[in-house]
């Protein structure tokens, strides 16, 4: 059973139509690649998705059952986490910190409950240690690459056992080097049954990683097909609007 069902998805504000009539699947332990122009849609169709928006009409299923998010808390509760492209990282503080920022462990008996730091170093190692990553829990943030990072964003989403991870151009601004780490962490999550939808503009990348490619073009989906069946010059012909519709 799909991970994610949208069924004549549309979102407006005011006279302007965001996303229009989109309706899609998401499988466990797929990657989506969600790719558009500036504008097309895709950040207002992954705010549904997260829980920042609600949909002006249609439904969002989750396992065959209607799915209604009226903040973002209530996707994480259902197994939907987001990372955002500013990764949302404090500098100043471990990759295990930052993994636990917000939902700390700890010990003790109220009220002399105390942050419980060995068992969140010992956590997020393994969960680095899950997504085959070289990032440490004790490093700081600010001393990291950007494949670092991005390693310790992904690890927040494995606390709570995600189903689907929405991930905001990953691999913009870092070395040929870390996007390639950046994929293998996308891979990881994949071979672990979680569905990934990857939002980029880099299209070596979706081809790379990504096992479906779904177009938007001006709040519309102008294409939804297996990566094998489709091509780089097919992706930028529709996204430009030299291709109306996919094959």
């Amino acid at each position: 059973m799909a991970v994610l069902e949208l069924a004549n998805v549309s979102r407006h504000f005011g006279a302007i139509q965001a996303v229009n009539d989109i309706s899609l699947t998401i499988e466990p332990g797929e990657v989506v690649g969600l790719m558009g122009d500036n504008g097309a849609g895709k950040s207002t169709l992954v705010k549904m998705i997260a829980g920042n928006f609600r949909p002006s009409e249609g439904v969002m299923r989750m396992d065959g059952q209607e799915l209604i998010l009226n903040r973002p808390v209530d996707a994480r509760r259902h197994g939907i986490e987001i990372v955002h492209q500013d990764l949302a990282l404090c500098d100043n503080l471990t990759a295990a910190a930052n993994v636990f920022l917000g939902r700390e462990l700890r010990r003790g008996v109220w009220p002399l409950r105390i942050l419980d730091y060995a068992a969140m170093y010992r956590r997020a190692g393994q969960i680095f240690a899950e997504l085959k990553s070289e990032t440490r829990p004790r490093d700081l943030v600010k001393q990291m690459s950007g494949g670092q990072r991005q390693a310790v964003a992904i690890a927040r989403t494995r606390l709570s056992d995600a189903r689907l991870v929405l991930m905001d151009e990953p691999t913009a601004a870092i070395s040929v080097r870390q996007v390639a780490e950046v994929l293998n962490l996308i891979r990881h999550l994949r071979d672990q049954g979680i569905a990934v939808v990857l939002i980029s503009h880099r299209m070596p990348d979706v081809f790379t990683v990504a096992d479906r490619v779904i177009v938007m073009r001006r709040g519309r989906k102008v294409a939804d097909k297996a990566i094998k069946a489709s091509s780089p010059e097919e992706v930028t012909g529709l996204i430009t609007g030299a291709i109306e519709q996919a094959a």
